[in-house]
């Protein structure tokens, strides 16, 4: 996956408090496995005026002007701002890698779901957790500032922002670690391939009826 250190870019503000995952990526999207090509899906139901299917092209679909990702001040951005709770509902994956497919690199909310937040973190993005008066003053900026961005360097857990304010953050140290070496779930496995693969052949001198010739 992406290793995550330090990142900068636009803040893009999700107004709206308990996004559930089949909001980020409705339930028709989930046959597909692939882990690619979600990105222009994400919020499918708030972003165009018609009904997205699997394996149609988005192209021309007629847009939601209002919603958030269509407003041209906050194209390519990367930061998504959120109010409380967000990621809740159903625990799909699917969600994750939409939002990763997008170009989301970090989210920032008061709170997360469970299975959403240690979502996060295995697909390489940074999930942040500030205050409620934290965020609504960033929401506040955001909405004054167009073009607003913020750095978020994950090494230092500091967030700067353009006037040279910072704010700290907590994470996990495993986590930290996972994401600055960009390393999921088999990445971390795969580090311990010369072990794994010695045991394997111990493991065939010792009870070669568990291996039968192919």
């Amino acid at each position: 996956m992406q290793a995550f250190t330090v990142e900068k870019g636009i803040v893009i503000p999700l107004d709206r408090p308990n996004v559930d995952t089949d909001a980020i990526i409705p339930k028709q999207f989930l046959k597909s496995i692939r882990r690619s090509g979600f990105g222009p899906n994400l919020f499918d139901e708030w972003r165009y005026l018609d009904l997205g299917q699997p394996g149609e092209s988005s192209e021309g679909r007629p847009l939601n002007t209002d919603f958030v990702l269509n407003q041209p001040r906050y194209q390519g951005g990367n930061i998504l701002l959120a109010r409380e709770n967000f990621g809740c509902g159903s625990s799909r994956e699917h969600a994750v890698w939409a939002l990763e497919d997008f170009g989301i690199r970090a989210v920032i909310a008061p709170s997360f779901a469970d299975i959403f937040f240690n979502n996060t973190s295995k697909n390489g993005i940074l999930a942040i957790v500030l205050a409620e008066d934290v965020v609504e003053g960033l929401f506040q900026s955001v909405l004054a500032n167009p073009g607003f961005e913020l750095k978020i360097d994950l090494p230092k857990q500091q967030i700067t922002l353009a006037d040279g304010t910072t704010l700290t953050f907590d994470v996990d140290a495993f986590k930290k670690d996972c994401l600055i070496r960009g390393l999921d779930d088999i990445g971390l496995t795969l580090q311990q391939s010369e072990e794994i693969t010695s045991y394997e052949q111990r493991r065939r001198q010792e009870a070669p009826w568990l291996f039968p010739a192919a």
